[in-house]
């Protein structure tokens, strides 16, 4: 009893199921696919279901291979503009480092170069300026003044030494020399309203030459 119930029921439901394939069937006058989509048969609507899945996917892998392929030429094209970039940028630097050697000319020679030195190296004091046996200086008149006196007796004392010892100084007698006579330029730089042109520049000259005789021997 049970059985049969079952088999009823099985055939009610293939019944059912096949309601729409027959209507199909009736609208198109034989087998195939109605406006609305059915199957006349259940291997075409499998099949039907199955072209369906299979074009979806197609699609699907289209999309995907059109992606990729869209970011490979966009990561080619980033790469051909860092090398266009870059070539550009050291291509500018080279174009200005020609056009800066344009602008200063040939480099100079060695001759050039220290022709130029002398011509700035200061003149050496005479004898009667700086006297090589006992180290006495004599100051231009406006360095005399009272006010440059701890600048002076500095130097006396430095030069005294260079003299009694031949010539010769220790390195830390020459920066004493160096140091003391910049201070000594600075000093008379701030009373620059106090003199003539051609007083301060003789003076300004004078503790030059004095500076640089600390880096020659006494003669």
């Amino acid at each position: 009893m049970r059985s049969s119930a079952r088999h009823l029921l099985a055939l009610l439901t293939f019944a059912i199921a096949l309601v729409p394939m027959t209507a199909a069937h009736a609208q198109l006058g034989g087998f195939g696919f109605n406006r609305g989509g059915y199957a006349s048969t259940a291997q075409q609507g499998a099949d039907y279901g199955m072209s369906e899945m299979m074009r979806a996917q197609g699609y699907e892998n289209l999309k995907n291979s059109e992606a990729a392929k869209n970011w490979q030429e966009a990561k080619t094209l980033d790469i051909q503009n860092r090398l266009r970039w870059t070539e550009t940028y050291f291509e500018m630097r080279k174009v200005n480092r020609e056009k800066r050697a344009e602008e200063d000319g040939p480099p100079v020679t060695q001759e050039q170069a220290i022709r130029m030195a002398a011509m700035k190296m200061p003149a050496r004091l005479r004898s009667t300026q700086l006297d090589p046996a006992t180290g006495h200086i004599e100051y231009p008149v406006i360095l005399t003044d009272d006010g440059y006196k701890p600048y002076r007796d500095k130097l006396d004392t430095l030069f005294a030494h260079r003299a009694a010892s031949g010539g010769s100084i220790p390195y830390s007698d020459y920066q004493a020399i160096q140091q003391t006579v910049n201070q000594f330029i600075d000093a008379l730089t701030k009373r620059i309203g106090d003199y003539s042109a051609g007083d301060f520049g003789r003076a300004k000259n004078f503790l030059d030459s004095l500076g640089q005789e600390a880096k020659l021997p006494a003669g």
